[in-house]
């Protein structure tokens, strides 16, 4: 089924490349979300679920999960892109909806991928689609990131492409899906399986935007467009968690698994050291909003690294995580049009410019930093519980020093740009309350789920948190 889809949707994002008017790029990419729509109901009501299509692809529940956080998330990304891309030639415009398609197609094939090196090829296919994105604006500052871009995300897929030949050998070059690998390398040698582990996470961490390759993800967002940044900070972030997931999950069964749970446990605390210093440092609300991603999915990290309650606390504060920041970047992507850019010592008095806006803005704060009724409250609670219990109060300790941090920067950073006077050039005619609304939506879907999970949320993550 996926591979008549796939097909579908490559044939349409090349119409889009040779669009001639805007309107037939809406046109096309209404056709592509309703064929997504189409595909998740095939998925979730046509009996799709559960099962295999093909040799390389299963649509098992975390990928389920994810793709349905994906196919909403693109919804928004669309709607909120015409508004933002109103005053580009039409080429720019009509590249910059095709290579989205694109991008959110090669995303879907990583969630529902069931072998190790097709994951692979579709997190490269990834970075490629991405690259066209960041260039968007074609100025000196996004030629210098997609170049790094490119080149980082080469290299660490290149890296993680040694680890998948460790695995390879471990497992006597016999398979290379998931479900064949996790019996094959049970008893394989510690040390082939230790070094795979780290090569493949090093080279993932650029995808998922943890230590040590996060910073790329950091440039990425800063230079592509704000709609194009929700999708790159949740949707290509949830495929990197994803990728590693499954390998941490391929681990589970083998005897060096309590030395991969330590691994992911500093890997995340290094990442949440990362953000929340960062976070002070840099000017640019984009590049802030970055950061926190990286903070975010440190926690994340830990969350897996600790085990047990706090794998289903991890995966719960993906999915929220997906909701809270696509919401933030959406609202700034209105900030840029009105203030011409992301200055933080610069642009101000946004709650008298745009209240609905800057009511977004500070409820987004609040979820970000997991106040109550934030869903991530109840993650990172569950992550701290389960860390007393099984690490001990020192890795608690280090969480809320930092998280601390974490607070007083977002917190400080949101209100100035507020409340504080403004010093940069207004376009106040570029105001689109309704886009604001939008956004807020996405955060009000969170903020329910704060209060109340539905069971279907809970079942599932049940079933992916068990193994």
């Amino acid at each position: 089924m996926i591979y008549i889809f796939f097909v579908i949707w490559i044939l349409l994002a090349v119409a889009t490349f040779f669009a001639r008017s805007r309107k037939i790029v809406h046109s096309l990419y209404l056709v592509y979300l309703l064929s997504h729509a189409i595909f998740g109901a095939n998925l979730l009501f046509g009996g799709a679920y559960l099962s295999t299509s093909g040799e390389f692809f299963t649509f098992d529940q975390v990928g389920s999960l994810f793709y349905v956080l994906l196919f909403v998330v693109s919804c928004y990304v669309f709607v909120h892109s015409e508004e933002y891309l109103k005053d580009d030639t039409i080429v720019n415009y009509r590249n910059y909806f095709a290579l989205l398609m694109l991008l959110t197609a090669a995303i879907t094939g990583v969630y529902f991928a069931n072998n190790i090196a097709v994951t692979w090829i579709l997190l490269e296919t990834t970075t490629l689609c991405a690259a066209g994105i960041i260039y968007h604006r074609h100025s000196k500052a996004t030629l210098e990131a997609t170049w790094k871009y490119l080149f980082v995300c080469s290299t660490g897929i290149a890296i993680a492409y040694l680890g998948i030949l460790l695995l390879c050998a471990t497992a006597s070059n016999n398979s290379l899906s998931y479900a064949d690998l996790q019996h094959l390398i049970i008893n394989g040698n510690p040390l082939y399986l230790k070094a795979a582990f780290l090569l493949i996470l090093t080279g993932y961490s650029c995808k998922m935007e943890i230590f040590p390759l996060y910073t790329i993800g950091v440039d990425a967002n800063f230079a592509a467009p704000a709609p194009a940044s929700a999708m790159i900070s949740t949707g290509l972030v949830n495929a990197g968690f994803l990728a590693i997931f499954r390998i941490y999950k391929l681990f589970s069964t083998t005897e060096v698994f309590p030395w991969v749970k330590n691994v992911m446990l500093i890997i995340g605390l290094l990442s949440l050291v990362v953000g929340a210093l960062f976070l002070r440092r840099t000017n640019n609300y984009k590049r802030f909003l970055s950061y926190s991603t990286v903070e975010n999915m440190g926690i994340v990290a830990i969350g897996l690294g600790i085990g047990g309650l706090g794998v289903w606390a991890a995966l719960f504060h993906v999915v929220c995580h997906t909701f809270i920041k696509s919401s933030l970047f959406l609202q700034i992507a209105i900030v840029r049009q009105i203030y011409n850019g992301y200055r933080i010592n610069r642009i101000g008095d946004y709650i008298n410019i745009n209240k609905v806006g800057a009511i977004g803005l500070l409820l987004g704060m609040i979820a970000v930093l997991a106040f109550p009724p934030s869903p991530l409250f109840i993650s990172e609670l569950m992550i701290m519980m389960e860390a007393l219990t099984l690490k001990g109060w020192w890795v608690v300790a280090i969480m809320v020093l930092l998280i601390c941090i974490v607070i007083f920067t977002i917190c400080y950073r949101m209100i100035k740009l507020c409340y504080q006077s403004n010093q940069d050039e207004l376009h106040l005619s570029n105001i689109n309350r309704r886009l604001s609304y939008s956004a807020l939506s996405l955060l009000i879907l969170a903020l329910i789920i704060g209060f109340w999970q539905p069971a279907i949320l809970r079942d599932i993550i049940d079933k992916i948190a068990m193994f």
